[in-house]
């Protein structure tokens, strides 16, 4: 039976996102919650389902939260239940907005439920990771160039528009938003510079749970490629993040389309680890 979550599920469903984690090819997009009271507070701003049997025990857990100009399906995580009617239900709850959802590469079973449910991928992105310490040892900014941990917003907005159309989500940014975001204890920004101009950034997240750096962006003016900048700002991120005691790794990402990306990572020494397919349902009104 497919019904709304109630508090009394909530140990099943913990214990049904704990069964996700034990292995990789369960992946989907999932609360980050594994405490009761943590699960309680992601739940109040999505509509949360479960899939129960005669009994009541929870078969399967599914969300729908707002995400960009629509709406995220945060699962489905099911063991044995009615995966593709669990997710119908979910994204009958969208009332026509977009429909997104991130499931790992292997995790066949809901590949197959999500497109019974009318979603299509639309691309993989790949995840790459190293130790920090593979890279240093190229972190030096060329002759001529000097390192920067800051840009005005217009010569970051600039660059950020050149390099890259998928990133348009910043380009509405006001200053306040800017200033908020790289004001972050977890946020660096590495820009190289060259005659008082950026020719390239790097982005970083600090994850210390994970004891991991992630590479956000890397963006290097389409001007100004091909002469090893990319290679340059990924040492020079990992150096930042060796700075941190409790950093380890470097993990970056790229989309299945992103060939000079995936040869960067590659050549620099990055091996893949994860790989999640991102599918979308367009709005009703578009269809």
């Amino acid at each position: 039976m497919i019904r709304p979550m109630q508090t009394t599920d909530t140990p099943d469903v913990l214990a049904l996102l704990n069964w996700m984690d034990d292995a990789p090819h369960r992946e989907v997009f999932a609360p980050d919650a594994r405490t009761a009271d943590e699960l309680h507070l992601e739940c109040e701003d999505s509509t949360c389902l479960v899939d129960a049997d005669d009994e009541g025990n929870v078969l399967g857990y599914c969300a729908v939260s707002p995400f960009r100009d629509g709406v995220v399906i945060e699962g489905p995580v099911s063991e044995g239940g009615h995966t593709a009617a669990l997710l119908t239900r979910a994204v009958a709850h969208a009332e026509g907005l977009p429909v997104y959802a991130f499931c790992a590469l292997d995790n066949v079973a809901v590949r197959e439920a999500l497109e019974v449910a009318g979603l299509t991928p639309m691309h993989t992105t790949d995840f790459y990771s190293a130790p920090l310490q593979r890279l240093t040892p190229a972190a030096r900014a060329p002759d001529g160039h000097t390192i920067s941990r800051q840009l005005p917003q217009a010569e970051y907005m600039a660059l950020y528009r050149a390099s890259e159309d998928g990133w348009a989500g910043r380009l509405d940014w006001a200053p306040e938003d800017y200033h908020a975001h790289f004001h972050r204890d977890d946020v660096r920004l590495i820009a190289l510079m060259k005659e008082g101009r950026p020719v390239g950034f790097a982005e970083l997240e600090l994850n210390t749970e994970a004891t991991r750096a992630d590479l956000t962006y890397l963006a290097v003016h389409p001007a100004e490629r091909g002469q090893g900048y990319g290679r340059t700002l990924l040492a020079l991120a990992a150096a930042e993040a060796d700075t941190h005691p409790a950093l380890r790794t470097l993990r970056a990402r790229a989309h299945d389309h992103a060939r000079a990306a995936r040869a960067l990572y590659t050549r620099a020494g990055l091996t893949p680890c994860r790989s999640i397919v991102t599918y979308l349902k367009d709005s009703e009104e578009e269809a």
